[in-house]
């Protein structure tokens, strides 16, 4: 059995089980969610003392579906290593300090048949836009196996393509992981990121510029697949570090959506 090992633990978020538990169950206890359960979310990636507290936001409303959710597809962009299409890992397990989550590999298996598919265990190794979700899922879910996607250069539809083949039922739910604008002063941020929400709240996947979402492509893939089944977008945070524990000149955006079946 191979696992992938946290890469991130210590520098984005505790590495320590106990006080990682108590910082996301802090997070999510300052929302209140209503009672609807996603199909999707997205949520941000940084540092957990910066988004941590939007990331809460769509984590919460899981909690009514702890035991009905089973599998977890989970697409964030590359920042460590270039990545044509999308790479899935080879490895049985992804590692948190929380315990280890069994990868699908039937699944991955199945999306092999794709041309945009590739198998790249280096475009995981390092890779944090996926891994900082991990522990926010292991907490407010109860067993579940993980599809864990890199996305790279790649077309709306390719991306858009995988998560079709993914959907499933009530028991799968797609994580899409993205921060929003970044290194603007404050105001310009928030008019950049107002932007960037308007067009995930309309689903218009050509409203989305590269430099105001670094997961634009996994985002949009997301957002053509849900504008297919003429879904329902809430926004549920948004706000940048210079709301949480950055200074104002030279913020990051973050942003949680959730999307309903109608």
């Amino acid at each position: 059995m191979t696992t992938r090992h946290a890469a991130v633990s210590n520098m984005f978020y505790p590495g320590d089980p106990r006080m990682l538990r108590g910082d996301i169950h802090s997070y999510i206890a300052e929302v209140n969610p209503d009672s609807s359960t996603p199909k999707a979310i997205i949520c941000p990636h940084a540092g957990y003392i910066y988004s941590g507290p939007t990331a809460a936001y769509a984590y919460a409303q899981l909690q009514h579906a702890k035991y009905a959710i089973k599998r977890v597809v989970l697409l964030g962009p590359c920042h460590r290593v270039a990545v044509r299409g999308l790479a899935a890992p080879s490895v049985d397990y992804f590692e948190t300090p929380l315990g280890r989550i069994q990868i699908d590999k039937a699944a991955i298996e199945g999306l092999l048949d794709l041309s945009q598919v590739q198998v790249s265990d280096l475009a995981h190794e390092y890779e944090h836009s996926l891994e900082v979700q991990l522990p926010f899922l292991q907490e407010v879910l109860d067993d579940f196996t993980l599809i864990p996607l890199v996305v790279g250069d790649t077309t709306t539809q390719e991306v858009s393509e995988v998560i079709d083949q993914l959907w499933g039922g009530d028991e799968t739910l797609i994580v899409i992981s993205s921060d929003l604008s970044h290194f603007h002063d404050y105001e310009t941020a928030r008019i950049i990121d107002s932007k960037t929400c308007a067009a995930i709240e309309s689903l218009d996947i050509k409203a989305i510029a590269h430099e105001s979402a670094c997961g634009r492509n996994p985002v949009n893939g997301l957002l053509a697949s849900a504008k297919k089944r003429n879904m329902k977008v809430t926004t549920l945070d948004i706000r940048n570090s210079g709301d949480t524990a950055g200074t104002k000149d030279r913020v990051v955006g973050y942003g949680a959506w959730m999307f309903e079946e109608t």
